[in-house]
């Protein structure tokens, strides 16, 4: 803990004099509370925020291809500790800013059931996930469905997105019936905003860990360094919450 505190104080005196925008890679579930995470920083602070919203799988492969990206905020927390690993991030910044949610959700009022049994009773046509090999909540809408034993049943039926953004999009397009998307997308305050949904429960799936890191270009950024900062506050934790993460 006390090497943790002494690199972040390092890293600070080293960018206190420059810079006011801070590249910022987030993962596609994160985009709502990110834009009022980074409304409120941006106010508090006077730095501002350039967010890229993609798949945290995609990101991966930009930021080892000299992407511009100074701080990541991931899906999951394997990418960050992978990129710590290979020295493409600062050693010991990593954090979990968020634990996330998966929910079976349509469009449509009343097509989803409490218990999620609109999988088993099978009357729709398509299913949209993000693609599982590159977006964590696409691995876990397929642990899920391993879980029901449905797995194999529904393939045939599933439209992929690159990441829970594009999946999201199916669905509210019509071009899914349902899907499994991230709770943040469609929660807020604690409330379903519109349609239906069945909120997956934990023990289906791996903990969606989403965890923070400093990236190597953003290691002199004054404004890097205090975004993540801002993200350990309360305001941001408040925030976090109530799209529903768990902290």
């Amino acid at each position: 803990m006390k090497r943790f505190a002494s690199v972040w104080l390092a890293l600070m005196v080293a960018g206190m004099a420059r810079a006011e925008d801070v590249h910022v890679a987030v993962a596609a579930n994160f985009s709502a509370p990110m834009k009022d995470i980074s409304a409120r920083f941006e106010r508090d602070t006077g730095h501002k925020v350039l967010a890229t919203i993609g798949a945290t799988g995609k990101f991966y492969a930009q930021i080892k291809n000299g992407a511009p990206f100074e701080v990541l905020l991931a899906a999951d927390d394997e990418t960050p500790a992978r990129l710590d690993q290979e020295g493409s991030a600062v050693a010991e910044t990593r954090f979990t800013y968020a634990i996330g949610k998966l929910v079976l959700w349509s469009a449509q009022a009343g097509l989803v059931d409490p218990q999620g049994q609109v999988l088993a009773q099978g009357q729709f046509a398509h299913l949209a996930i993000a693609n599982p090999k590159l977006a964590p909540y696409g691995a876990a809408a397929m642990q899920t469905l391993g879980k029901l034993g449905l797995q194999e049943r529904l393939v045939p039926r599933l439209v992929q997105g690159d990441s829970i953004g594009q999946a999201h999009q199916f669905v509210v397009s019509g071009a899914a019936t349902l899907g499994f998307v991230a709770m943040s997308q469609v929660y807020s305050g604690g409330k379903l905003q519109s349609g239906s949904a069945w909120v997956v429960p934990a023990s289906m799936y791996t903990p969606i860990r989403q965890d923070a890191v400093l990236l190597e270009r953003g290691k002199g950024n004054p404004a890097a360094l205090a975004f993540l900062r801002y993200l350990k506050s309360e305001p941001a934790r408040a925030v976090i919450r109530s799209y529903g993460y768990d902290l």
